[in-house]
């Protein structure tokens, strides 16, 4: 990369004619660029094979579609960053859609990692287990499955099928006859020597082979054993030999599409209707469906097939290892920048096909066939989400359909560990990404005074929304607040809205009726007469749904902190000491409090703590008493 430059117009044009001003400031190099709104906010961030050229584009004064024309009309300064290929300019353009989500990009919303499973190779008997995240540990992957489910229900039936163990070393070196998953005939014992290392090691290879794609072969093995069994009349062995050639049949069964032409590839069909897009994702490996996964990226009204998957393809690999071929419902622009990005990437080549006939056009097809009715579901469920918002505001008397409804909750035990939780709502049902949690840090507060820990919450919110969005334009604030209580707590939560100016925000406090039963619960508004709702009110039951979630989440917060209290020593708080060094200490030691009477030589003896450490150790517990 060569430069990064920002361009304002020094007299404050905007739309065509200060993105006209740029132009001769710009040349035909690859790079991409950055559209600002009057109050610097990214509107757009595009690429270009050649930046003077696109650029020209959005100085004509027609010829847009609505989006662009908008967009166009809203820029008041530009940003230009020159590469040196255009293929550094794609991977930059969508590394940065992903860090600025710019309102007018398409943006994958919904970028999670996928579960793997490892076969681990630093043990005499490898353990085969799910895993999830950085690749640091020895041992051979297999993956990506689309979903923890999809990986459990394979390790279950590979545990029939191989007797493969999954249990901790530190559990199969404490045991001293077999455990459970042996009697049922999941494991093979290894920790007890009911299996020898050279024929429990020929298990994990046939495993192995089986994850890439060689389940012909295991199956017959395992057939030609069982015949062996039963001639030689050990009818047991047949019967054990019978259920895992059955258990084999049931995970490919339980995966469906098991393509024979195709053994590596991700299958990522893309539909869409009602201003919204579905992308299905089908992983293929060694020759197996390893599951789907359905995504919801955020598009603008008027945007192409192209748009959507070249800028989904790009943000989705962006944290994850491509496959050697994707199957494509629509062509992209830029295939041929795309598989050098993802070549590089992966260190071999890529392919990107959009397959028009045979195998690989069924596979797509029934991506496809997926995606629509995906997104059939969910726009079915989003109608359904829009009734339920306006029925809300109809029975709380707000002007307009709450947009971001905000719930609290908090949760402690005798004052103890307590946090406060909020959970948000809107259109598209919760949105878990703004879910927050508050540490109650009152120190005032008197144990389980929960009209001080709502103040606290509150107050720490507001704050927040009027030093990180003032002027009410970036879509933060709520337009309904929801809190668990009747008219004491909504006479607080009203008199601390009142001491930040927000009085103005519409706010209902649910309280359960005289027998607190779920059903009766009744409505408080600030100099309102309390109400309730018929009991079969759609509205009633989806607060009902909201209330649920915010105790769910406060609770759940809650049970983390206190267990992460329990968990606690005094080494947690010494400069240097991290998981590994505490564990080293405590399992040298047998407890903290050894630990912090130990002399400084025993501490020096302890494995993986350095000279330093101990000396600061040794003065972190003497120097605080």
């Amino acid at each position: 990369m060569t430069d990064d430059t920002q361009h304002t117009a020094a007299d404050e044009k905007t739309g065509h004619a200060l993105i006209q001003s740029y132009l001769k400031t710009l040349d035909s190099s690859p790079g991409v660029y950055r559209m600002l709104d009057v109050q610097a906010r990214v509107l757009y961030v595009g690429k270009a094979r050649n930046l003077k050229a696109r650029v020209s584009n959005y100085a004509r004064p027609s010829g847009h579609s609505g989006r662009i024309a908008r967009m166009i009309r809203e820029t008041a300064s530009m940003m230009f960053l020159t590469t040196r290929t255009e293929t550094e300019a794609l991977l930059l353009e969508q590394n940065l859609i992903k860090q600025l989500k710019p309102r007018y990009n398409v943006l994958l919303r919904d970028d999670k990692s996928f579960p793997n499973i490892l076969v681990s190779k630093d043990h005499a008997f490898p353990q085969i287990k799910k895993h999830r995240g950085a690749k640091k540990e020895k041992g051979a992957y297999y993956g990506p499955f689309a979903s923890a489910g999809a990986v459990n229900r394979t390790l279950n039936q590979l545990q029939k099928v191989f007797l493969l163990r999954n249990c901790s070393d530190a559990m199969f070196e404490s045991r001293t006859r077999p455990c459970l998953l042996h009697q049922i005939r999941r494991c093979s014992a290894p920790c007890v020597g009911k299996i020898a290392e050279p024929d429990y090691l020929e298990s994990v290879a046939e495993a192995e082979r089986y994850l890439s794609g060689k389940s012909t072969q295991i199956q017959e093995t395992l057939a030609r054993q069982m015949q062996e069994a039963s001639e030689a009349m050990e009818f047991e062995r047949a019967a054990a030999l019978r259920d895992r050639i059955r258990a084999l049949t049931q995970v490919q069964t339980a995966q469906g599409i098991n393509p024979r032409g195709v053994a590596e590839a991700d299958i990522i069909a893309l539909h869409m209707d009602g201003g919204q897009a579905c992308v299905q994702v089908f992983f293929i490996r060694g020759n197996q469906n390893w599951g789907n996964r359905d995504f919801y990226p955020r598009i603008g009204a008027d945007v192409e097939e192209a748009e959507v998957l070249e800028a989904f393809i790009g943000q989705f690999y962006d944290s994850k290892e491509p496959p050697r071929m994707l199957l494509l419902s629509h062509a992209i622009e830029n295939t041929d920048l795309m598989e050098e990005a993802l070549s590089g990437k992966l260190g071999r080549k890529v392919e990107i096909l959009v397959p028009q006939r045979g195998e690989k056009a069924e596979l797509i097809e029934s991506a496809a066939r997926n995606a629509r009715e995906s997104l059939a579901r969910k726009l079915a469920e989003t109608a359904s989400q829009a009734r339920l918002l306006k029925g809300l505001a109809e029975a709380f008397a707000l002007d307009a359909p709450p947009q971001r409804i905000e719930v609290y909750d908090n949760s402690h035990i005798q004052g103890t560990n307590a946090v406060g939780g909020m959970i948000v709502a809107g259109p598209e049902g919760f949105m878990k990404g703004q879910y927050r949690k508050f540490n109650i840090r009152g120190d005032d507060l008197t144990p389980g005074d929960d009209f001080g820990m709502m103040k606290e919450v509150l107050t720490r919110r507001f704050k927040r929304l009027l030093k990180e969005d003032p002027d009410r334009d970036k879509g933060m604030w709520p337009d309904l607040l929801l809190i668990d209580g009747g008219a004491g707590q909504v006479s607080a939560v009203a008199e601390i809205m009142r001491e930040h100016g927000v009085e103005d925000i519409p706010m209902v406090g649910v309280a359960k009726g005289i027998d607190r039963d779920a059903g009766k619960e009744e409505f408080h508004r600030v100099g309102k007469r309390p109400f309730a709702l018929r009991h079969n009110d759609p509205v009633l039951y989806f607060v009902q749904r909201l209330r649920d979630e915010a105790h769910r989440f406060a609770i759940g917060t809650h049970r983390a902190k206190r267990s992460k209290a329990v968990g606690a020593t005094p080494l947690d708080d010494v400069p240097g000491v991290g998981a590994a060094r505490k564990r080293a200490l405590l399992a040298h030691f047998g407890s903290a409090k050894a630990v912090s009477r130990a002399n400084l030589s025993d501490l020096k003896a302890v494995e993986g703590v350095s000279d330093a450490l101990a000396e600061r150790i040794y003065a972190f517990f003497h120097e605080h008493g």
